[in-house]
């Protein structure tokens, strides 16, 4: 039986330039066998759960270097419910401070990977959210 490769959606929201780092995680996802659809720069949370519906994504992970994390993954968790596909697993990386991962955890979000974090570590636990 061969399991189904993993789907995933890159974005990067908000008025966020800084994109390398989505850029680089995103082909290591792909390195990882995974099937990457990345957004590009400035994409709204609605833009990000359109495409979610349209790519039928496993996991939608953000890049937020912004500082803006929180008001960020709340509104792409209330357009997510919205449309009726808040079961899909959210993660999010980025310039994430440590008092800020339970907030995050609270709200719903399934991965928080902050700057920093092993590749290995974000690819396992990308996997560990669709199993």
């Amino acid at each position: 039986m061969t399991k189904k490769k993993i789907k995933i959606l890159v974005a990067k929201p908000g008025l966020d330039g800084h994109d390398r780092g989505a850029k680089v995680i995103a082909l290591a996802l792909r390195d990882a066998g995974m099937e990457v659809i990345y957004t590009g720069l400035h994409q709204t949370t609605e833009q990000i759960t359109k495409t979610a519906m349209q790519e039928a994504v496993d996991v939608i992970g953000l890049s937020i270097m912004s500082g803006a994390h929180l008001p960020i993954c709340r509104d792409l968790l209330e357009h997510m419910k919205a449309r009726g596909i808040d079961d899909i697993p959210l993660a999010v990386g980025g310039v994430i401070p440590k008092q800020d991962i339970a907030k995050l955890n609270a709200m719903g979000i399934r991965g928080v990977f902050p700057g920093g974090t092993r590749f290995g570590d974000i690819i396992a636990g990308i996997r560990e959210l669709v199993e």
